[in-house]
């Protein structure tokens, strides 16, 4: 089978809720994949940050191995030999009380709804059905109904209402709107953000903000909670990206990279009088928290420090975004270039005629890209990329953005990079 066939097979037997690049990928390693045909592509999307340990790293192989015949899932209603061990790494290298696992980013983001909720009404005092949490436009944090209900994306809506009540919006990065908000509601339960927004395009909040909102949550005993599922763990060149501004939430939502890609695995981090307030039977997960689970995560965490790939992706991103600025004089596609570490956002013109025909070109060149919301390519490879295979990258995608496309026929054809 060729690429047309998987294509063809997966159109025809599949939900069509996804618009991927006509790539058919088959194996990877490190920053390389390789699809059915044979070609070898750079991934400089990294599968939205889940792979930040790059792709079948060797560690998470062994680890996933060494489990496997031993023991992958026991119910919550016993014990396994495990789940301790990654408690106490996880909060040990994070400086939180606890840990409550979850499996996907969704999950984890409605499990901090939840303990904001519960916490409201059993801390601080909020009436039964009134709590209500504060979050921020051009959002994303899953694809839930109560999540989609609070996003400013309409098709993320279209469709799939009513939804839960109990959210406001207020524009990301206006720290007056936010300081009204709480003046005119006294039932603000939590603040709900992502301290970089990557699905609305690498959104880096102005300077100072997510500090006035730490102090506004101080002053209206509120709960301050980072969605950090794909900002975390190494992707802005801290562990987590709140860290840029000083600060400390009371939740931390993590997930993608806290498996290296091997499994999905996710959850939230808080301190005791946060967690404190989920009984047994209040909240659960069959595989939340199995021994797989628990040995992967410990291991990627692991990977992340021993590697040093957290300073790696400051020296990195910081050099490929003072590169990638440069097309903003020289490409007249480019309106803006953001970035912070390994995360960088570019941003064309709307008459650029969108990000996509921009990433099916690279595509063509060897290098895998993908579009957010229709002009902006978003440039994310994994942690462990070489200088020399970034430097590769870059200069395929200044290559594409500096050609003149409507003196010319089409994008380019040209074939990817074969096996060496």
């Amino acid at each position: 089978m060729k690429t047309a066939d998987y294509i063809s097979m997966e159109d025809q037997f599949g939900a069509h809720n996804y618009h991927p690049l006509d790539v058919v990928i088959d194996r990877a390693e490190g920053v390389w994949v390789w699809d059915v045909d044979g070609r070898k592509y750079l991934d400089m999307l990294a599968a939205y940050s889940a792979v930040n340990q790059g792709h079948c790293h060797p560690r998470l192989v062994n680890t996933m191995r060494e489990q496997l015949p031993r023991l992958t899932l026991t119910s919550r209603a016993f014990r396994n030999d495990k789940l301790g061990g990654f408690y106490k790494y996880v909060t040990e290298l994070t400086g939180f009380d606890k840990f409550l696992p979850m499996n996907t980013g969704a999950e984890a983001v409605e499990t901090a709804i939840k303990a904001a909720r519960k916490w409201a009404y059993t801390v601080k005092g909020t009436p039964s059905g009134h709590a209500k949490i504060l979050v921020f436009d051009n959002n994303f944090h899953g694809r839930t109904t109560t999540i989609v209900g609070f996003s400013t994306d309409d098709q993320y809506k279209e469709g799939f209402g009513p939804f839960t009540p109990g959210f406001d919006v207020v524009p990301f990065g206006d720290a007056e709107a936010a300081s009204r908000a709480f003046e005119a509601d006294p039932h603000i339960a939590a603040v709900l953000i992502e301290p970089i927004q990557g699905e609305g395009g690498i959104l880096i909040p102005p300077d100072g903000f997510l500090g006035h909102l730490r102090e506004l949550c101080n002053k209206h005993q509120a709960l301050l909670i980072c969605d950090e599922i794909q900002s975390g763990l190494g992707r802005t060149g801290k562990l987590f990206a709140y860290e840029h501004d000083g600060i400390r939430p009371d939740i931390v939502i993590v997930g993608k990279a806290l498996s290296g890609g091997f499994y999905p695995v996710s959850g939230i981090l808080a301190d005791d009088p946060v967690m404190g307030v989920f009984r047994p039977g209040d909240h659960g997960s069959t595989y939340g928290g199995n021994p797989v689970a628990a040995v992967i995560a410990t291991e990627a965490l692991s990977i992340l420090v021993d590697e040093k790939l957290v300073e790696h992706s400051a020296e990195l991103g910081t050099y490929a975004t003072e590169r990638l600025q440069a097309l903003v004089t020289e490409s007249k596609y480019v309106r803006e270039v953001r970035g912070r570490g390994l995360w960088i956002g570019i941003e064309l013109h709307h008459d650029a005629g969108g990000a996509r025909r921009f990433c099916e070109a690279l595509q063509h060149l060897g290098v895998l890209c993908k579009e957010t919301h229709d002009h902006i390519i978003r440039v994310a490879p994994p942690l462990t990329i070489s200088r020399e295979d970034l430097d590769w990258g870059l200069g395929h995608l200044e290559s594409v953005l500096t050609r003149d496309w409507e003196a010319e026929e089409a994008p380019a054809e040209a074939e990817a990079v074969a096996v060496g």
